[in-house]
């Protein structure tokens, strides 16, 4: 059938399709406004940073009819209420790293990192295509949330110290600022954790209210200004290999929302996550070089020290998974995946990486 005899016997010319697809279409791209609350300041450009570029991704994917309004730590609620907030619905999303409510449920502490848990990219292939996501997700429903990947710091820093750490024993009594569920593994070893959101640190150290504290990396570290009141800086953060942040959303807001628009802000938080991984590897490396050249003091943590906290780490899953089906499961799953992971990056990741880094070129 010729085009104009289609119109003709359906009666529909240019004006009738166009009133026809402009409610569709508005239908389509409703105009929602959401609020995300965060667990960083400002100052943390990198961590900041991802919340901002997930939101401005957000508005740009569906010409601003999809608008997502960003608070700081403190602004809405303070930085560790984030959960709280979008569970009871003062705001619809927020940004953070789920082992800040570990004391809810040590289940949390796997939507970004446990001790001796996998690497930035293992860990991150178990949350995407592992079944990493759905178990979390299975779980947190539980709180009236829904994740969403959207960062990533790479493995991060063991922190920074008073004095040198040189033994098991040199750990007991340091209240140590700490997150998540490694702060229960030291706990272990005579260690008193202290959890405090990134802002309040440095005035902790200073005052001397805390001996020890780990952030993220130099790039943050530096920011925060703790090499000024602590001069040595400890690695690896065995607590952290590769830790994600999530955004968590509401869940009857999740449910609600077109199948569309929960697939932009599933984008929205995979190019946050990129974004957030390509800073950090962009400004650490500059970053640890001024702090070094500053005066701090790189070490790493002895072989023993390592040993005792992979043991009390050990001990700690044991206990928690005999009591804990859920942190048993997810446990489980994480572990087998990352034991797998690591089989292939021994080859050729470790065996490239490790020759590069003692051949630098140019």
């Amino acid at each position: 059938m010729k085009r104009r005899d289609f119109i003709k016997v359906t009666g529909i010319g240019v004006a009738g399709a166009a009133t026809l697809a402009a409610p569709a279409i508005a239908q389509s791209m409703p105009e929602i406004k959401w609020r995300m609350t965060a667990s960083w300041p400002k100052s943390l450009d990198t961590l900041w940073g991802g919340v901002e570029q997930m939101a401005k991704a957000v508005g740009e994917a569906t010409d601003n009819k999809f608008q997502i309004q960003t608070f700081a730590a403190g602004e809405i609620v303070p930085g560790l209420q984030v959960l709280d907030a979008v569970q009871n619905g003062t705001v619809e999303m927020g940004h953070t790293a789920s082992y800040y409510y570990f004391g809810k449920d040590p289940t949390f502490a796997f939507g970004t990192a446990v001790p001796f848990g996998p690497n930035q990219r293992i860990n991150q292939a178990w949350y995407m295509l592992g079944g990493g996501k759905e178990l979390l997700n299975d779980f947190f429903k539980g709180y009236n949330v829904h994740s969403v990947l959207a960062g990533n710091t790479g493995c991060q820093m063991g922190g920074w110290f008073r004095r040198e750490i040189n033994s098991v024993d040199d750990l007991k009594g340091l209240k140590v600022r700490i997150g998540g569920f490694a702060g229960r593994v030291l706990q272990k070893l005579g260690v008193v954790p202290q959890q405090l959101a990134g802002g309040d640190i440095y005035p902790a150290l200073e005052k001397g209210t805390i001996d020890a504290a780990e952030w993220v990396g130099p790039y943050d570290d530096e920011k925060l200004g703790l090499y000024k009141v602590a001069p040595h800086y400890y690695y690896p953060g065995w607590w952290e290999g590769g830790p994600m942040l999530m955004a968590y959303i509401n869940l009857e807001k999740w449910n609600a929302l077109p199948k569309h628009y929960q697939a932009i802000i599933e984008q929205a938080g995979q190019y946050a996550n990129n974004w957030m991984m390509a800073k950090y590897d962009q400004g650490n490396p500059p970053a640890l070089r001024k702090l070094l050249a500053g005066g701090s003091k790189l070490h790493s943590f002895s072989p023993p020290i390592m040993q005792a906290c992979l043991k009390a780490t050990k001990e700690l899953y044991t206990e928690t998974a005999a009591t804990n089906p859920n942190f048993k499961k997810v446990l489980e799953s994480m572990t087998a995946f990352s034991n797998n992971g690591y089989q292939w990056f021994q080859v050729a990741e470790l065996g490239y990486d490790s020759f590069m880094a003692r051949n630098p070129q140019g």
